[in-house]
């Protein structure tokens, strides 16, 4: 009775592997989960007692479906600051329930049934089924470590065909943590202009995450003004203020896309949140002090998890540029027994780790490349800490 589109789908990875270490902790093991791209922080008290108040008073409506238009100019400031970019807030910015919404509805509004969509690997998990689900073909280019895991230039005018519609990439990247650099992104720019039918959809989660001491990760249309009437930048509440609950996300770019993206979550999710809207407005009017507190104590995470990580020889562990992802390379300890259990894929390194030794983590393969595993150091370093010498005692376990 199903739907093609509906026997094609599959459930995120990252939330199918958080529900199976909530049942483990659930029948009373002490279970450390290095999954899920989620804060451990609480969402900063500026945003907090926003939506308390929205409650008090009584903003408990509907909102217009592109969201208020207090929180888009909240955006248009924000962005305005951070990025040097220009959006009008009544016609260039849309709100969504979350980022991921925001993404998924450019891809419905802006794919044709064949269209292919250029997704650099590794990827976000949930990217390339967006794309089929707006009938498009994810074209999934495979990049490794000789180029850094991100997409250059040369590899991008090499994949780009008639049916190119889309190239969508991340920075800092889930998973990796990496940034493109403003050369980067300017040799990505030549490769663009060359190709008029390629719109971009950029997404920015994690760009006010950085470890470099720069207030904001490098943006395309930073180096390729000319680039912004085909491109969609895609941001939100979830990582940087720390309110992934609340499920607010927005979209900017050209009017006309904007618009479609609006019309098409109003028959999909109608408006966002009046109170989380409340809440991620005075977000980004006043959560600055805190944004640098979170970068303060997530440098200092990271290099503790390095330090621990470097007693693991079988690991090579990849230093990030910004987000809160160690992306790991453990093809030393695969091809290995645990008993008579053979560990042959990332996948199977993690199923053990988590069933035998409580630690659960996100295996390469979710990503697009076999032998890595993702991992969130957005968790205390202590318990960081703890799952290190669990893994060590996996490692040590092996044959």
């Amino acid at each position: 009775m199903l739907s093609a589109r509906a026997q094609k789908l599959k459930s995120s990875p990252t939330l199918a592997l958080m529900a199976k270490a909530k049942a483990l902790s659930a029948q009373g093991h002490d279970v450390i989960s290095l999954t899920l791209g989620e804060p451990d922080w609480p969402t900063y008290p500026v945003a907090a007692e926003a939506g308390i108040n929205a409650i008090k008073t009584g903003n408990t409506k509907y909102t217009p479906a592109q969201g208020t238009i207090e929180l888009r100019k909240a955006i248009s400031n924000r962005t305005k600051i951070d990025l040097g970019l220009d959006y009008n807030p009544a016609t260039d910015i849309v709100v969504t329930s979350g980022a991921k919404f925001s993404i998924f509805a450019a891809l419905q509004v802006l794919c044709n049934d064949g269209d292919e969509v250029i997704i650099p690997t590794p990827y976000w998990v949930s990217y390339p089924m967006m794309a089929e689900l707006a009938g498009a073909k994810p074209k999934l280019i495979f990049c490794d470590e000789s180029v850094h895991f991100k997409m250059s230039a040369e590899m991008l005018e090499k994949n780009i065909t008639a049916k190119t519609k889309i190239f969508l990439f991340c920075s800092p990247s889930n998973p990796t943590g990496f940034m493109y650099s403003e050369n980067e992104l300017k040799q990505i720019a030549d490769v663009l202009r060359r190709h008029p039918q390629v719109c971009v959809i950029e997404d920015d989660m994690y760009n006010r995450l950085m470890f470099n001491d720069l207030h904001v990760a490098p943006h395309l249309l930073q180096v390729a003004h000319d680039l912004k009437d085909r491109t969609v930048v895609i941001n939100g509440g979830s990582k940087a203020y720390s309110m992934t609950g609340w499920r607010i996300g927005w979209a900017q770019g050209p009017s006309n896309i904007m618009k479609a993206i609006g019309d098409f979550a109003s028959q999909a999710t109608g408006a966002p949140s009046s109170i989380a809207q409340a809440a991620a407005e005075q977000a980004l009017i006043h959560a600055e002090p805190d944004i640098k507190k979170t970068n303060d104590m997530l440098k200092a995470r990271l290099e503790s998890a390095l330090t621990g990580f470097a007693t693991i020889p079988e690991f090579k562990v990849f230093r990030p540029d910004g987000a809160f992802y160690l992306w790991v390379d453990i093809k030393k300890a695969l091809g290995k027994k645990i008993g008579t259990t053979s560990i042959s894929t990332s996948a199977d390194f993690c199923k053990i780790l988590l069933e035998n030794y409580f630690v659960s983590t996100v295996p390469g393969e979710e990503f697009g490349h076999e032998g890595y595993l993702r991992l969130s150091f957005a968790i205390d370093s202590q318990r960081m800490s703890q799952a290190i010498q669990r893994i060590q005692g996996m490692i040590g376990d092996m044959q």
